[in-house]
């Protein structure tokens, strides 16, 4: 069962990322502060939760949070600064629309760019721990896919709308017969023999 708090007197925002190892498109990350008693049987780590319960979940969230924001670093950028500092800058993006101001964050994974004046904690595998950041896991993910499918239109070859970027066998081929697109990240060397190994629910 996901965890409330890390802590009881501050107001808390969860923070995650989504498309960080992805070879195209911008890195998506959500910021989410939940009210005291938020509780959903469906909220996960969104690698856990199926695509039709994400949404569910993303509808839900969106409601039922105190403050939550959602942001976005584009492929040009990740290749400027490095995708590290991109993730970093899209949830300081996604801070920056909190209406209500967190005094803790909660980031998932072990490294994070202070935000301002506001004391923060590295959790790793944070979103299946604590429920503020597993809602903007949720978040993060959902708003990502549905960009990428907006993409896959443009370029339907690499089939986007399915793998989201990441570099299936399906992405790779497509990458080998008809080289990369504009969308692709140029810093990421990538190589069309090498399968990612990740969840695509």
């Amino acid at each position: 069962m996901l965890k409330a708090a890390y802590q009881e007197g501050l107001i808390e925002a969860g923070c995650d990322e989504a498309g960080r190892g992805c070879y195209a498109g911008p890195v998506f990350a959500a910021a989410v502060i939940l009210p005291e008693g938020f509780f959903h049987p469906l909220l996960n780590d969104s690698k856990q939760v199926n695509v039709n319960d994400r949404n569910e979940l993303r509808v839900y969230i969106e409601l039922n949070a105190l403050a939550w924001g959602v942001a976005m670093v584009d492929h040009e950028e990740i290749d400027r600064i490095n995708i590290l500092k991109a993730s970093f800058k899209a949830m300081h993006l996604a801070l920056d629309q909190l209406m209500t101001r967190p005094r803790l964050l909660l980031i998932d994974g072990n490294r994070f760019i202070k935000y301002r004046r506001v004391a923060h904690r590295c959790i790793v595998q944070g979103d299946a721990i604590y429920a503020s950041i597993a809602a903007a896991s949720i978040l993060a993910k959902t708003w990502r896919d549905e960009y990428m499918r907006r993409l896959h239109e443009e370029f339907p070859q690499y089939m986007w709308d399915s793998n989201k970027g990441y570099g299936t066998r399906q992405h790779r081929e497509a990458i080998e017969k008809t080289g990369l697109c504009k969308y692709h990240r140029k810093s990421f060397n990538i190589n069309p023999d090498e399968e990612q190994q990740i969840s695509l629910l």
